[in-house]
């Protein structure tokens, strides 16, 4: 299995800005379309942005539109999200995974990725 590993994660202010990584342990990385996830204590799961295996195309929750931008570099087995502007309503585990597939409906569903990390926590506080 691939195997994912986030890190990035830490306690800002609100309107401070932090780089998510997610590191992949094997080059079929490059294959797969990858995802952000989030989850609060208490709360579902929700999709926060998805890139396809090329990096054609970049898809976002209406929440983090303007705010965030995700990324990768298949050469160095990474995904990224840089996120700005945080709010405390940001403030969740953030969990990359990836995605055999690559249309829209498909990446912004949780149960259709296959692989996915431990998570890292961001705490935005006001």
């Amino acid at each position: 299995q691939v195997q994912l590993v986030e890190s990035g994660g830490g306690l800002v202010q609100a309107g401070d800005s932090l780089r998510l990584s997610c590191a992949a342990s094997e080059r079929t990385f490059s294959t797969y379309a990858m995802g952000w996830f989030r989850q609060a204590p208490g709360k579902e799961r929700e999709f926060v942005a998805a890139i396809t295996w090329n990096g054609g195309n970049t898809y976002y929750a209406d929440s983090v539109k303007g705010r965030f931008t995700i990324s990768r570099d298949n050469a160095k087995n990474t995904v990224f999200l840089q996120m700005n502007s945080l709010k405390p309503e940001d403030t969740a585990v953030y969990s990359c995974a990836a995605n055999p597939y690559s249309l829209e409906t498909v990446l912004k569903k949780d149960d259709k990725y296959r692989f996915w990390g431990q998570g890292t926590q961001v705490t935005v506080s006001s």
